[in-house]
């Protein structure tokens, strides 16, 4: 896994032990996993509108938000992005159509 990842993920971690009035990521995990998805949802509201805008930078800076809070999910939910990442080279090799299939015959 990506180092910048593996430090992150270990950061999120150990907001959980913090408490909301020291630190951001304990103020979303203590309000919980709807305000965890709402934030999400603003973030890639806002990758949206700068690629729309065709600003590289911000298209850059908003994904890197998006990420964040994906990664406050995952940590949130008991996962790691390794999961994720696994789960992404699982998909080498295989196209995007047949991967596809696969999750309908689920």
């Amino acid at each position: 896994m990506n180092n910048t990842l593996m430090q992150l993920a270990q950061v999120l971690e150990q907001r959980k032990e913090q408490t909301a009035d020291k630190s951001y990521v304990a103020s979303l995990y203590e309000k919980g996993l709807n305000s965890i998805l709402k934030k999400i949802g603003e973030e890639a509201a806002e990758v949206i509108i700068a690629a729309k805008d065709g600003d590289a930078e911000q298209i850059i800076y908003e994904t890197a938000d998006l990420w964040f809070h994906c990664m406050v999910l995952l940590a949130q939910q008991g996962l790691n992005p390794s999961d994720v990442l696994d789960e992404l080279n699982r998909r080498f090799g295989l196209s995007g159509l047949d991967e596809k299939a696969q999750r309908e015959q689920k």
